[in-house]
């Protein structure tokens, strides 16, 4: 699905990454762990074509990343749901109205989608929440409204950057949840933390591979949780 092979990226004139080689395979479940700026974020960019490597070849679904148009990562980044650090919203839009802006963008039928909506709303626990507005949410609310927009297209790869990284361990535990869930469905997850009680607290629920950034190449940090 996601294939990076032996992928560098430098930034600002130094390698940030190097020698990079991953396959996010079809229904796996990977953590991605490292120290603050040692490129898990910039990972995840290559991993939905944000950017493009300086060495090396990413390919999503098959296509090489250099080679594809505009268009082409567009239509590519539907498969991918990506909830980022700092999840931006709209303010001016209710709750739900900001989770179907990608059903919007892509030029859905957003009354035929309103019954998925939703239900989607419902399952991140948002259902009273819906028509608030984003300012008016606590920091886990947030996060859930972030992951329930990633995945309002029914991605094939879900790739979440620290969402567990500003709110309390009870609610890491419901996003938690709700990624593992997704996995179940199918999904391939891809989390980025610098939590390792979070990953640790995965163990019972799902089969994961723990990926680690040290001295800017990716290493696998021993078996499966």
């Amino acid at each position: 699905m996601i294939e990076l092979e032996s992928v560098a990226y430098s930034y600002g004139g130094g390698e940030l990454l190097g020698d990079v080689s991953l396959s996010l395979a079809p229904g796996s479940f990977h953590f991605l762990t490292g120290p603050s700026g040692s490129g898990k974020t910039t990972l995840l960019k290559l991993c939905y074509g944000a950017l493009v490597p300086s060495a090396g070849t990413v390919r999503l679904f098959a296509q090489d990343r250099r080679a594809m148009t505009r268009d082409d990562v567009a239509m590519a980044r539907r498969r991918i749901g990506v909830v980022h650090q700092d999840c931006q919203f709209l303010d001016h839009l209710s709750v739900s109205d900001n989770i179907a802006l990608p059903l919007s963008v892509s030029g859905r039928d957003l009354l035929a989608e309103e019954p998925n909506l939703r239900e989607l709303v419902g399952w991140v626990g948002l259902k009273d929440r819906a028509q608030a507005r984003p300012p008016e949410l606590s920091g886990g609310e947030r996060q859930r409204a972030a992951l329930a927009r990633a995945v309002i297209m029914s991605p094939d790869v879900v790739l979440a950057d620290e969402p567990t990284g500003n709110v309390d361990w009870e609610m890491s535990q419901r996003l938690l949840r709700l990624l593992i869930e997704l996995n179940r469905m199918g999904k391939t997850i891809l989390i980025a933390t610098h939590d390792l009680a979070l990953i640790r607290a995965a163990k019972a629920h799902v089969q994961a591979r723990v990926l680690r950034i040290a001295s800017r190449r990716l290493q696998f940090a021993g078996a499966d949780l």
